[in-house]
């Protein structure tokens, strides 16, 4: 009997903490919106489409070798959803391992992106005063922690630079993020933080900067952030279908932001469209082109790193061979003998004269940490959005091959 009350207590003991969740589901997957609890989001009464197309298949070349687009998506990766987006046309739209076009998979650290879009709007609506605010002047419960929170802003945040103490790694049910993800209560964990560095010394992604942006706009709006969604983007943006987003437990129900959207890959798609036409849609301007172009112009003193979007980055080279330079002068008149708008230089090594050119393109995408990616090449009119179980290829460089080949610059 005794050992039964024992045995009973320890099961109870560890559904209450993150440590049940990650016992029983250690490895994240793209079904966990059915363990979570979460705010549903519901579609409106009218639906945008994009236009099919004939939806053919497409040959590539793939690291040297010929494929066709569908047979190396279904047979070479964990894909589940792949779209290709011109002009509003379906190019090519596929699904796989069991998956439909009304499928709900969670997108993960794509989440953290449409929580800055969600930002944005709560700046604009005035529920925001500025990204200069401390975000104690939201979650005032900061002020008991570390010194560190009433100079954490809401611009260290979107750029990934609050300095403070968290582990981002997935391999141990005891990280910080583990905790995050499967935790029941995140102010509760984040206020017992310290802090490595003063906020904005350096940038360092962690999903916890995206966790604060999200609790700062549920207090400030007063809603859930799947409401606001709902409100400002969902139904304005005609979405097809239902979607959710997790939240820490059934009491506090504080919204994973950095993770838990979960949706389809046609309504990330149209998310992707909103950014490709800066803001605006059928007419109306949703959130403002300035927002916009904050998440989306490469940053170059944070490694083209902005408002929880990445910036497609690459090394300068010609002819497939690397551009190396003796200093770093000679690194950035190379930079703008190749043209290149948005760029920053520096040493491969600290002994040699080596200086290369790190290169920000004007496409830019959100990721998340089972290969999740929405990408958008505004200059040739492309969205792309992949679903998968696991990021099992260079999809940033397929995305690019795919714009160069099917998009058209914009007059």
């Amino acid at each position: 009997m005794r050992l039964l009350f024992s045995l009973l207590f320890l099961a109870g003991f560890a559904t209450a903490c993150h440590l049940g969740r990650s016992v029983t589901r250690f490895k994240a997957n793209i079904t966990d919106h059915k363990i979570f609890p979460a705010t549903p989001i519901a579609p409106g009464e009218e639906s945008f489409y994009f236009t099919s197309t004939s939806n053919r298949d497409i040959p590539l070349r793939i690291n040297g070798e010929r494929y066709a687009l569908d047979s190396f998506l279904r047979n070479e990766t964990t894909t589940t959803a792949f779209l290709l987006i011109h002009q509003d046309s379906l190019l090519f739209e596929r699904y796989y391992r069991g998956y439909a076009p009304s499928d709900v998979s969670n997108i993960f650290s794509v989440s953290k992106s449409v929580t800055a879009l969600l930002v944005g709007l709560a700046l604009e609506d005035g529920y925001l005063g500025s990204v200069q605010d401390p975000i104690t002047r939201y979650l005032p419960e900061l002020k008991e922690g570390h010194p560190y929170f009433q100079e954490l802003t809401l611009e260290h945040l979107l750029n990934m630079r609050s300095g403070l103490d968290f582990s981002e790694g997935y391999s141990s049910p005891f990280s910080s993020v583990a905790k995050l993800y499967y935790g029941r209560h995140q102010l509760r964990q984040i206020k017992k933080m310290d802090f490595e560095a003063r906020p904005g010394a350096r940038r360092k992604y962690q999903s916890v900067s995206t966790t604060l942006l999200g609790m700062a706009v549920e207090e400030a709006t007063g809603k859930a952030l799947g409401q606001y969604l709902e409100e400002k983007i969902w139904q304005p943006l005609g979405m097809e279908n239902a979607a959710s987003w997790s939240v820490d437990d059934k009491k506090h129900r504080a919204t994973k932001a950095f993770c838990c959207l979960n949706l389809t890959a046609r309504d990330l798609a149209k998310i992707g469209k909103l950014y490709l036409q800066e803001g605006q849609w059928d007419g109306r301007q949703i959130v403002s082109r300035d927002w916009i172009r904050r998440c989306t112009q490469p940053n170059m003193d944070n490694d083209c790193y902005q408002y929880q979007w990445y910036s497609v980055e690459g090394i300068g080279r010609a002819e497939g061979e690397e551009l190396l330079y003796p200093d770093s002068l000679a690194a950035v008149q190379g930079a703008r003998e190749q043209g290149y708008r948005h760029f920053y230089v520096d040493q491969k090594s600290s002994d040699k004269p080596d200086w290369h050119i790190h290169n920000c393109g004007p496409d830019y995408y959100a990721e998340g940490i089972l290969g999740q990616f929405l990408y958008v090449h505004p200059e040739r009119n492309i969205i792309a959005v992949r679903l998968g179980e696991k990021g099992d290829f260079d999809y940033e460089q397929l995305f690019q091959v795919l714009a160069e080949r099917f998009g058209t610059k914009k007059e």
